[in-house]
């Protein structure tokens, strides 16, 4: 065991998405000094890992051993070689098939019989990585099923070239830089806001009041006047609440954009041992069920079986900082219904898939368990957004879009929008975010 460790766990975002210099979080994190020797590496900036990061990994199939290597990297090497492929179809009237995932398992019914030199066996095996593959692009996405991704926009999404990396101190470490460079009291916590009334004429108290178009209510019943308001809340809060959350209510065409526009659930599940059973050298753990195949149907009870949805557990690094621990990723429904269990049940289950995997029943259980709940959560209501089928980029881009939306409009711009559902290429990643709110800080300078 190791008393030593500081025990950090990221519940939020964990990693740098492409750290190079067109990313602005690795950008600012360099400037602080907040990240380790290795990821600043020159040659570690020029990786192109188009979004999939290359890690040391072991895939273990659900008969108990360690799967073949070579089998595994050909059944993912047609996998991102069919992700690629989808850029062809950005911009085009009529894509093949209206989701990534059914265009995804047309093209592998198309291509496996080709496969594995026609063995039954090695074409099953390899069906049920592809299924695996399917999986962590849910998580990726953070969406329950690629079959709600749109196939036409999916092309539009930008990763960056480098090589992922974490920060060393918890991405923690860069709000509270940010944050110190700010005056004391600059930002308030727990101000819940109930509701934000706009187009309005609000008059300050005492001697020479000024009018402002904005009141802000908060849960506690605090108020407060302004100018202009940055709306950074989660794309999961505005579809719950949009309609009670601004009065008066958003305009139709940027409501439609709220429902039209993807949103999911990805959550991480830290398991902490006293002793690992891994190498040293691993760090992806990955689980493949080899019953599983993307051209059936998945097994109808998701309760009884929620945990096949976990595409497996990254090591954390190093040891001497965070003790023996991994960190599962499970997506979607399975992933929501992982929420409502108690920590007892999700210790359990995780325990049954370790012991599947390795193939060893007296494999101890985790010490113990700490998971995110994006779904429960009030104010996130799941994870980040995706480009959903029905919607386009565009409906990120009118999302993004200020108010009052006519240039005619003498008044200033009163609402404006930010956050990573706002970022056309790069939603879903706090790269996204950050660029999103700088873009609208921007817009308020130039009035």
């Amino acid at each position: 065991s190791l008393p030593a460790a500081s025990g950090l766990a990221e519940m939020g975002a964990h990693w740098i998405h492409g750290p190079s210099p067109g990313n602005p979080v690795f950008c600012l994190a360099s400037r602080y000094g907040l990240l380790g020797p290795e990821a600043a590496r020159e040659e570690n900036q020029q990786v192109e890992a188009g979004g999939h990061p290359p890690m040391p990994s072991v895939t273990y199939g659900s008969s108990g051993k360690v799967l073949s290597p070579k089998a595994v990297r050909e059944a993912r090497d047609l996998f991102y070689a069919l992700l690629a492929s989808t850029r062809a179809f950005q911009g085009s009237k009529e894509p093949p098939w209206p989701s990534v995932g059914q265009y995804v398992r047309a093209e592998i019914a198309r291509t496996v019989p080709t496969m594995a030199g026609g063995q039954e066996d090695a074409q099953r095996l390899q069906l049920a990585v592809l299924a695996a593959c399917l999986k962590l692009e849910c998580c990726i996405s953070g969406t329950h099923s690629m079959d709600l991704v749109g196939l036409e926009p999916f092309g539009e999404y930008v990763s960056l070239p480098g090589l992922d990396c974490t920060f060393p101190g918890g991405y923690s470490s860069l709000t509270e830089r940010l944050l110190s460079d700010l005056p004391e009291g600059t930002v308030l916590f727990n101000k819940a806001v109930r509701t934000i009334q706009w187009q309005g004429s609000f008059r300050e108290e005492g001697d020479g009041a000024r009018v402002f178009p904005i009141r802000v209510e908060c849960e506690d019943g605090d108020v407060f006047l302004a100018d202009h308001v940055i709306i950074t809340v989660p794309l999961g809060f505005l579809k719950e609440h949009h309609q009670e959350f601004f009065q008066p209510p958003l305009p139709e065409r940027k409501a439609q954009a709220i429902r039209n526009l993807g949103f999911g659930t990805n959550n991480k599940i830290f398991l902490e041992f006293e002793q690992p059973f891994w190498e040293p050298e691993q760090q992806l753990l990955e689980v493949v069920w080899e019953d599983e195949s993307p051209l059936e149907e998945p097994e109808a009870d998701m309760e009884a079986s929620w945990f096949k949805k976990l595409i497996g557990f990254v090591v954390l690094q190093p040891p001497e900082q965070h003790g023996h621990v991994l960190c599962g990723f499970i997506a979607g429904k399975e992933s929501e219904h992982m929420e409502t269990l108690s920590d007892a049940e999700v210790l359990s289950a995780m325990t049954h898939v370790l012991r599947t995997m390795t193939g060893n029943p007296n494999l101890p259980a985790p010490r113990s368990v700490l998971r995110s709940r994006w779904h429960s959560a009030p104010y996130t209501r799941g994870s980040y957004s995706y480009v959903a089928v029905g919607s386009s980029g565009d409906d990120i881009d009118v999302l993004a879009q200020p108010l009052p939306e006519d240039p005619r409009d003498p008044r200033p711009l009163q609402l404006l929008f930010a956050g990573e559902a706002t970022h056309r290429t790069f939603y879903s990643t706090t790269h996204g975010a950050l660029l999103s709110g700088w873009r609208e800080a921007e817009r308020l300078n130039q009035l």
